[in-house]
């Protein structure tokens, strides 16, 4: 298992309520984590008009925000968080096949993890399993002061 400590569904819950309580963009596009395994995290975004782009599939961005907060999420769950924390540092992303509804899932696994920086690897696929985008991030890893 490659996580710092214990990960449960009331520790993402309240992450996602934000640092103040009010919610984040998590909460606004309906982001959950769905799944913890040893060495990998899911999410899952539901695909409505809400995140379509004018012509009617789900927003690459949205796509973006689903690979950057399962990675980040993940990026943080592997460090001594009364130490540190982590980032975003950069982020692509490849759209590979459309998504009008349902849901879409996001699986993060780590690529590298090191003192400074890890890097993760995110796909997302859609209800059928069939793979709609492929992300890389990179999170910067950063001392508490």
């Amino acid at each position: 298992m490659i996580w710092y400590k214990e990960i449960d569904k009331a520790l993402c819950d309240k992450l996602d309520e934000g640092l103040h309580g009010k919610g984040s963009l998590m909460k606004t596009l309906g982001i959950e984590i769905c799944e913890v395994g040893d060495d990998y995290l899911v999410a899952s975004m539901p695909v409505t008009p809400d995140h379509h782009n004018p012509i009617g599939m789900l927003h690459g961005g949205a796509n973006v925000v689903l690979a950057e907060t399962v990675a980040s999420y993940a990026a943080n769950f592997v460090v001594d968080t009364d130490k540190y924390y982590c980032v975003g540092q950069e982020i692509n992303a490849n759209h590979i096949k459309a998504a009008r509804k349902g849901m879409v899932y996001a699986t993060a696994k780590a690529v590298h993890l090191g003192k400074r920086t890890s890097v993760w690897e995110v796909k997302i696929t859609n209800q059928a399993g069939e793979l709609t985008c492929i992300s890389r991030m990179t999170a910067a890893v950063v001392e508490r002061r």
